[in-house]
């Protein structure tokens, strides 16, 4: 089997050409193929290949004290998902362009844990007796394998796009909880640090993403699938490839 894993850590890169560097030299000795995202503001890595390469890698990234703390989601294929390995060094690891929404300048935006987003969804309110809207960062693309339950989704086709595509639904949310969602937790990270910082005090991003909820609680108040972007092409709720499925 392969293991296949996603991590990202915003923190101040003052090296990111020998960061990225580094780190393409030891993914290529452990055998991996990929992506590996360095900026100014931390990494993102997609990474692939046997366990024992991954568990070298991740392991001597974990010596490093700036990378203290960084969440690894690992689920496993039949399949390498990925025809090679790649390292760039990018101005974010995750392009969003907004200010308010860069975050090394501000305290992260409060999270919820996936355990207390199921028990939400399942009681159909929050603990103060709130409305909870999930608002899906993600684009048309990924949405159409799946999202939350009733959740709030949005027309755009890339990130960027977001701050426009949410304008008008600004006034409806105002007295509901909304938690912020994507992926693996990148995208919502930065979109509920601006809408905080843009006025909307309301807003909580679900740690760890979509994968960090089907890791801990399952598919439960979830329709679907999501989305990857590789040859996987998307995850059930037990973390398995769309690819690895029977087909029918």
């Amino acid at each position: 089997m392969i293991a296949n894993t996603a991590a990202y850590h915003f923190t101040d890169i003052t090296d990111p050409q020998v960061l990225c560097a580094t780190l393409l030299a030891r993914a290529e000795a452990a055998e991996l193929r990929g992506t590996i995202l360095v900026a100014g503001e931390g990494i993102n890595l997609f990474l692939a290949g046997s366990q024992a390469g991954i568990d070298g890698f991740y392991a001597a990234l974990a010596e490093d004290a700036r990378f203290d703390g960084m969440r690894v989601k690992t689920s496993y294929s039949q399949m390498q998902p990925f025809a090679r390995l790649k390292a760039k060094v990018k101005p974010e690891i995750i392009s969003f362009r907004i200010d308010d929404g860069q975050p090394l300048d501000f305290p992260r935006a409060p999270a919820v844990d996936p355990a207390t987003v199921q028990r939400w969804l399942r009681q159909g309110h929050d603990d103060a007796g709130k409305p909870v809207v999930m608002l899906d960062t993600r684009n048309v693309q990924e949405i159409e394998y799946g999202t939350f339950q009733n959740a709030l989704v949005l027309p755009i086709t890339k990130f960027t796009d977001l701050p426009d595509a949410l304008a008008p639904h600004r006034d409806a949310l105002r007295d509901s909880t909304v938690v912020s969602f994507c992926t693996g937790g990148i995208r919502c990270e930065k979109a509920a640090l601006w809408m905080r910082n843009d006025g909307m005090d309301n807003v909580l991003q679900l740690d760890g993403g979509i994968l960090g909820y089907f890791e801990e609680v399952g598919g439960e108040g979830y329709e679907g699938r999501c989305f990857v972007f590789d040859e996987r092409v998307a995850l059930d709720a037990e973390l398995k490839p769309l690819v690895d499925q029977p087909a029918g």
